[in-house]
C-alpha cells in the first residue's frame, strides 16, 4: 500500500506541474493524504485548519515587509538605482559597447548574489529584498537579455545554501538551534561537532548546480518584452532627494531593529517589528503622504500576501502530514529495507528527506520531523556523528529549492513575474529543483560514506 505521506506529495507535485495554482494544489494533496491516511474528510479539515495558524504570523510579517518595500519603491530609490544603471549599460545606443554590457550583466548577476547571501546573515530580511530590488532592474535584465531562470537560480542559490552552511542569522537557527538542537534531543552528543564541517560537502554540491546554471543551462540570451509595471511607473517622476534620504534610513532602522532582536534572542517577530518600524518612519516623515498611504500599502502587502497566503497552505499541508503518522512508517520501511547496506541507506533517508520537504515547503520544519528517526538509524548503521549531521541536515534542506510552496521559489518568483513572463513552476521550480536538489543529493550521499 502506498504510504499517504508520499502520495500526498506526489498529487501536490503533479497538480502544481500541470498549472493548477498551488495553493489549490496544496489543499487537494492534504485532502488526498488525509482521506488515504484514515484521517476521513472531517478529521483531515481539522488538521488542515489547526495547521493554518501556524503560518499566520509568518504571512502578517511578509505582507507588512511588502507595504514597506513598496513604500521604499515610492521613494524613487529602487528606481535611482536602475536609472544609473541603465544609463551605464547604455540602452538607448548599445553599439559598441558590449563589453560593458558584459561587465554590466556579471556586476548585476554577483550583486544579486551578495544581497540573497546577505539577506540570511549580516541583513537578515529573507525574501524581502526580492520585491524591492528586482522588479525595477527588470528593464535592465530584459536590455542585457539574461534569462531569468538563471536570475531564480542565483537568488535560491544565496537563501538555501547559506543558511545550510554559515551558522550566522538565519543559518545559526537552522544549524545551532534546529539541526544540532533534535540531534541532541534525539540521543546524539553533539559536542566536538564543527557543522560548517559537516555540511561543506552538500555546500559544494549547491555550488557545483550555480556555476552549471550560470555557465551551461542558461548561458545563453533570452528575449523577453519591455512591460510597464507598477513599480517601475514611477520611474520617469522627478525623484525626491528627501524622500530618498528617508528611505535609506527606514531601511537602515528595520534592519538594526531585526538584528537587534535577534541578538537579545527575544521570542517577538523580528521582521514583524522592523517592517512597523520602517513604516512608521515613512509616516512621520511625511516620506509617503497619507492621502496616498493607502495605496501604496495597499499594492505592496498584496505584493507579498499571496506568498503569505500559499505559506499558510503549506502549513495547512504540513499539519495533515504530521497528523496521518505516517512519516514514521516511511522512514522505518527505508530503515528496514536497507538495514546493513549503509550507502542504499543513506541515499534513501535523503531521498524520503527531498520528498517530505518538497510537500511541507520548509527545511525548517522538516528536520524536527526526521531527526528523530533518522538519529538511532544512522548509529544503528555505523555512521559517524558528522556523517549524521551531514545527512540529516542535507535531507532537511532537500526540497527547499524546487518546492512550489518553498519562500526560497516563491520569493524569486514575485520579483521575477511581476510583468508575467516568469512562470512560477517552469521557470523557478524545476530550474532550482534541477540544478540543486540533484547535486546536494549526491553530495550529501558523497558527504554520508566519507565522513
Amino acid at each position: 500500500m502506498m504510504n499517504s505521506v508520499l502520495l500526498a506529495v506526489l498529487v501536490m507535485l503533479v497538480l502544481s506541474a500541470a498549472r493548477v495554482h498551488v495553493v489549490l494544489a496544496l489543499f487537494i494533496g492534504a485532502l488526498v493524504g488525509g482521506l488515504f491516511g484514515g484521517l476521513g474528510f472531517d478529521g483531515t479539515m481539522v488538521a488542515y485548519q489547526e495547521g493554518l495558524s501556524g503560518g499566520a504570523m509568518l504571512a502578517l510579517s511578509y505582507a507588512l515587509l511588502g507595504a514597506f518595500a513598496m513604500a521604499v519603491s515610492s521613494s524613487g530609490l529602487p528606481q535611482l538605482l536602475a536609472g544609473s544603471i541603465i544609463n551605464r549599460v547604455g540602452v538607448q545606443s548599445a553599439q559598441g559597447k558590449n563589453g560593458l554590457e558584459f561587465a554590466v550583466k556579471w556586476f548585476l548577476l554577483a550583486g544579486i548574489l551578495a544581497m540573497s547571501v546577505m539577506s540570511q546573515n549580516l541583513i537578515p530580511v529573507h525574501i524581502a529584498f526580492i520585491p524591492l530590488v528586482i522588479p525595477p532592474l527588470l528593464a535592465v535584465f530584459n536590455r542585457l537579455h539574461i534569462d531569468r531562470r538563471l536570475l531564480a537560480c542565483v537568488i535560491t542559490f544565496g537563501l538555501v545554501t547559506t543558511y545550510m552552511f554559515l551558522p550566522v542569522g538565519f543559518g545559526a537557527i537552522f544549524l545551532n538551534d534546529i539541526l544540532l538542537g533534535n540531534i541532541k534531543l534525539a540521543g546524539m552528543s553533539t559536542n566536538g561537532i564543527n557543522v560548517m564541517q559537516a555540511m561543506m560537502i552538500p555546500a559544494a554540491g549547491m555550488v557545483f548546480g550555480l556555476l552549471l546554471a550560470i555557465f551551461f543551462s542558461y548561458r545563453k540570451p533570452r528575449i523577453y518584452r519591455d512591460v510597464d509595471i507598477d513599480s517601475a511607473s514611477q520611474a520617469s517622476q522627478e525623484i525626491s532627494t528627501f524622500k530618498v534620504l528617508v528611505a535609506l534610513i527606514a531601511i537602515v532602522a528595520t534592519f538594526a531593529v531585526q538584528v537587534l532582536m535577534q541578538s537579545m534572542e527575544t521570542e517577538a517577530n523580528s521582521l514583524l517589528v522592523g517592517a512597523l518600524v520602517g513604516l512608521t518612519i515613512f509616516m512621520v516623515t511625511g516620506a509617503v503622504e497619507w492621502r496616498k498611504a493607502d495605496d501604496v500599502f495597499t499594492s505592496g502587502m498584496r505584493m507579498m500576501a499571496l506568498i503569505g497566503f500559499i505559506m499558510i497552505s503549506a502549513q495547512g499541508f504540513a499539519s495533515v502530514i504530521s497528523e496521518t503518522g505516517d512519516v514514521e512508517p516511511l522512514v522505518s520501511f527505508v530503515a528496514d529495507v536497507f538495514a546493513g547496506n549503509r550507502a542504499a541507506a543513506a541515499l534513501a533517508m535523503l531521498v524520503v528527506g527531498l520528498i517530505v520537504t518538497m510537500g511541507i515547503g520548509s527545511s525548517f520544519s522538516t528536520l524536527p520531523i526526521i531527526a528523530t528517526i533518522y538519529v538511532p538509524l544512522c548509529l544503528a548503521l555505523g555512521f559517524s556523528p558528522l556523517a549524521t549531521v551531514s545527512i540529516i541536515g542535507t535531507a532537511g534542506a532537500l526540497g527547499d529549492a524546487g518546492s512550489p510552496a518553498s519562500d526560497s521559489t516563491l520569493g524569486p518568483t514575485s520579483g521575477l513575474n511581476v510583468d508575467g513572463q516568469h512562470d512560477h513552476i517552469r521557470d523557478t521550480v524545476i530550474p532550482t529543483f534541477l540544478h540543486y536538489n540533484l547535486p546536494l543529493l549526491g553530495a550529501g550521499w558523497v558527504a554520508a560514506m566519507i565522513l
